[in-house]
């Protein structure tokens, strides 16, 4: 093979497997690619602290204030976990929130 025809092949097997290796899930740099911006869907709470103002803030439109601001205090208290919004959004928190029943086998966590 002639020198001109090896530096072709040379650079031909260079440049595809260049092209191969581009086609990785990474960010440039090797690092991998930033978790999205906004705020996280739940409120990691201390529960000596910020239980009570979650509470609040979940229970709002609840129309059995009392009986879902007990609950909802309990299920912080250890789960350390209070979900954003309302209503919904329980798988946010984990088993802990999510897999807690009551005796009559409904879900106790609001």
């Amino acid at each position: 093979m002639a020198p001109g025809k090896l530096a072709v092949v040379v650079v031909l097997v260079a440049s595809l497997l260049l092209l191969g290796n581009s086609n990785t899930k990474a960010a440039p740099g090797g690092y991998p690619p930033a978790p999205p911006l906004g705020p996280p869907p739940h409120q990691i709470v201390d529960p000596a602290k910020d239980c009570g103002g979650a509470c609040d803030v979940r229970c709002g439109a609840n129309e059995r204030k009392n009986v879902c601001s007990r609950a909802c205090l309990k299920c912080c208290s250890v789960c350390r976990c209070v979900p954003a919004g309302t209503a919904g959004n329980r798988e946010t928190c984990g088993k802990c929130y999510t897999d807690w029943t009551t005796h009559g086998n409904r879900t106790k966590c609001p």
